[in-house]
């Protein structure tokens, strides 16, 4: 029972991680500019209790997330993550950690006029997690993200839409989708307050009810180069996490 709780908790931190503009998971249509490099120090606490299992889980970067311009409007993404999860269910508990998967993405803005725009978002991710362990899929996993952003000032939306190909040798669903919508506010000069909705299907095949959440953050730009950020994000159903938190760094050079 344990062993397929951290499984599933698994599938559901990987699942949510679209590297978007930390707190929010639903990603933006921005790229870096050719040349240019953002790497952002995220960390990533969860805690889940449902029917006398509870389960706390810690992701933090094993390297920094990596976005590099090629182009203007093309950015390569890397992202390779360090999960701790511990699951206790009666008198036994189960800690499992280590590296996850890697994550390879390329985002390309191919629309751009009067505020609205336009990315596709292709991406694979490589083994190099232990399946054994639940802390990955043990196979490659494929996917594709449209992101759209619009600017209304002093709002800026953005929608994701997606579909992943979750090959995996622990029984899981193949055939993941996710939505979600963000929005962005400059309160003051230099910080934005952001919030952000989404749904995604359950990898649980054992499950009908697929995960929702709702979040909200701020982003305070310590200058043109450095952002700090902190969230929250609580379940909508069952299926999600009850709440994580979530904090980190942006640095663009």
């Amino acid at each position: 029972m344990i062993r397929k709780v951290v499984i599933v908790v698994w599938a559901m931190l990987v699942c949510t991680q679209a590297y978007a503009a930390h707190p929010l998971i639903t990603d933006d249509t921005g790229t870096q500019g050719k040349g240019k490099t953002q790497l952002e120090f995220i960390a990533e606490y969860e805690h889940d209790s449902e029917d006398g299992v509870t389960t706390n889980s810690l992701t933090v970067p094993t390297l920094p997330v990596l976005s590099y311009g090629l182009t203007d409007a093309v950015d390569l993404v890397l992202g390779l993550s360090y999960q701790s999860v511990r699951t206790k269910e009666g008198g036994e508990s189960v800690r499992e950690r280590g590296i996850s998967d890697t994550s390879v993405e390329v985002k390309w803005r191919f629309y751009e006029n009067d505020g609205l725009s336009f990315a596709l978002k292709p991406g694979v991710t490589l083994p190099t997690g232990d399946d054994d362990k639940g802390l990955g899929a043990g196979r490659i996993t494929y996917g594709i993200f449209l992101i759209g952003t619009k600017e209304m000032k002093p709002l800026v939306f953005h929608l994701n839409t997606g579909y992943r190909r979750n090959e995996n040798k622990v029984d899981e669903r193949k055939d993941v989708w996710h939505a979600s919508l963000a929005t962005e506010v400059e309160v003051v000069k230099d910080l934005r307050a952001v919030m952000n909705i989404g749904i995604e299907r359950n990898p649980d095949r054992t499950s009908h009810v697929d995960p929702a959440f709702v979040l909200g953050g701020f982003i305070f730009s310590l200058s043109e180069s450095i952002d700090i950020d902190a969230g929250i994000k609580g379940g909508l159903n069952k299926p999600e996490a009850d709440y994580a938190l979530l904090t980190g760094i942006t640095v663009k050079f």
